[in-house]
């Protein structure tokens, strides 16, 4: 009985003591430089795409595609092969809004066609759609480009430092040669050392 009495006064504390203990939370700078863990943040989704963006832009192919207008390009998805659960469509996303801010490209979203097919489809079929405002089947623009690549890391812990290194790789390729006409890699570096207490 008297350990019963006991648990249920320690549990009574530690409710206590929890919930006397609170989060604060505050809005950031969302392009403040992220330095909790050596893991895949903010900054390097940032830094890693946006290096990314302007190496193709100023590419001289980016000039050699253009000469007849801005090039139509889709994006595949981007292979995680790092050792982490990255979201990778974060990091395409980000790259085809940057692209299209530039106004140097145009863009198909082959994630949508799907859909697309659906929404022609019905207004092909269902009687009611006005046929002045209907859009006909295979009037889209085809994709004359491909954006795709790899987000690799090797990451190294002996303990007291882990050193975690990521390497993005991108390339472009021409649908109707199957020729790259653009490659380029940009990687980051990231280390954390376990501080040790001196008395």
């Amino acid at each position: 009985m008297k350990m019963k009495r006991e648990l249920c006064l320690c549990l009574g504390v530690a409710a206590l003591v929890a919930s006397g203990c609170s989060t604060e939370v505050s809005y950031g700078d969302a392009k403040e430089t992220e330095t909790v863990t050596v893991d895949y943040g903010s900054t390097d989704l940032q830094s890693l795409s946006g290096k990314m963006v302007q190496s193709l832009i100023d590419s001289p192919a980016t000039t050699e595609i253009s000469v007849n207008g801005r090039p139509v390009l889709f994006v595949d998805s981007i292979r995680n092969k790092s050792s982490e659960h990255i979201d990778t469509e974060a990091l395409t996303d980000t790259m085809r809004t940057q692209l299209l801010r530039s106004g140097k490209f145009r863009f198909v979203d082959m994630s949508k066609v799907a859909a697309v097919k659906e929404q022609l489809e019905y207004q092909q079929t269902s009687g009611q759609v006005d046929p002045a405002s209907m859009v006909r089947l295979g009037k889209q623009t085809g994709a004359q480009y491909m954006l795709y690549g790899n987000l690799a890391s090797i990451v190294k812990d002996n303990g007291k430092v882990k050193d975690v290194f990521y390497q993005l790789t991108m390339n472009l390729m021409d649908l109707r040669s199957g020729e790259l006409v653009w490659a380029d890699q940009q990687e980051i570096r990231k280390q954390s050392k376990k501080k040790t207490l001196g008395w």
